[in-house]
């Protein structure tokens, strides 16, 4: 699980330093050595070490691509010209592009390197259409026959919409991705969020269209047909939906957007609390 090649190694300490399992330390000649029993899998030792003497997990140094230098402006722009798309060329995207866009998510961030997510991609439009019948005609008999609650107290407002056939939950999107998550995910509420939106900023480095979709999310949670159509594990629960696919917009300028409240803490800023006080950031904590 942890080798060292000893021709390499320049015992400069920083795989040890940078372990945050404190897994790894010196032995008498001065080598690192792992408590493999506290390693989580997190591959710090790999990234950090200098000279590529360190193998971990059967992950070899001479497999890892290089680290280069990025452009904030441009990457500043990116994130400032991503905007939500709801108009898609009804098309497959292209093969290279999705694989492109699955293979990234391998390296998005989760609480405590706890790899378990779950990808449920509709990745063809024939696929999509189907999904977005089932869901539409679920819909609109809800409205008009059954009037089951739930379904009525969300979508009530739209009726007309369904009826006139536009596709309210979809846009018109060819792709769909769904992210899900075991449970005992220790930040199973977080990863999710943090996933997708790597991939929103990916997809957009690519022309990519994306649209967080919190209807589609809903309709996972009250039709569970739909869990066992996309494929997501026994005991995962589906956290949320993006849509994405080819866009037929394009748009020439960012936004100009209301700035959010920024406050630079001071320090000495403590002070007991009374408990109405604490009753009331208690109640705005665990809504």
């Amino acid at each position: 699980m942890f080798e060292i090649d000893k021709e390499k190694c320049i015992h400069c300490g920083l795989c040890i330093k940078d372990c945050s399992a404190n897994a790894i330390e010196f032995d008498e000649n001065k080598i690192p050595v792992m408590d493999e029993n506290k390693c989580f899998k997190c591959q710090h030792c790999l990234a950090v070490c200098p000279t590529g003497a360190l193998s971990v997990c059967g992950k070899k140094p001479e497999n890892s691509d290089k680290i280069y230098s990025q452009d904030p402006d441009m990457i500043l722009n990116l994130i400032k010209s991503r905007r939500s798309v709801r108009h898609y060329k009804k098309e497959n995207l292209d093969s290279e592009k999705m694989d492109k866009l699955k293979n990234m998510l391998n390296w998005v961030p989760t609480g405590c390197n706890f790899h378990k997510l779950h990808f449920a991609f509709i990745d063809d439009v024939e696929v999509m259409d189907e999904f977005r019948k089932y869901v539409n005609d679920i819909v609109v008999d809800a409205l008009t026959k059954k009037s089951v609650k739930v379904i009525v107290n969300k979508f009530a407002k739209r009726l007309q919409s369904f009826l006139n056939g536009d596709d309210v939950i979809f846009r018109g999107a060819p792709h769909m991705v769904v992210v899900s998550t075991p449970p005992n995910a220790p930040c199973h509420d977080v990863d999710p969020m943090i996933a997708l939106s790597y991939f929103e900023l990916y997809a957009h480095s690519m022309n990519v269209g994306t649209c967080w979709c919190g209807l589609a999310e809903f309709c996972l949670l009250v039709m569970p047909e739909l869990a066992e159509y996309l494929e997501i594990p026994d005991g995962y629960k589906p956290s949320y939906v993006m849509l994405f696919g080819e866009p037929d917009i394009k748009y020439a300028r960012t936004v100009q957007p209301e700035p959010f409240e920024f406050v630079s803490v001071k320090k000495g800023k403590f002070r007991k609390l009374g408990f109405w006080e604490k009753a009331k950031r208690y109640f705005w904590n665990l809504r």
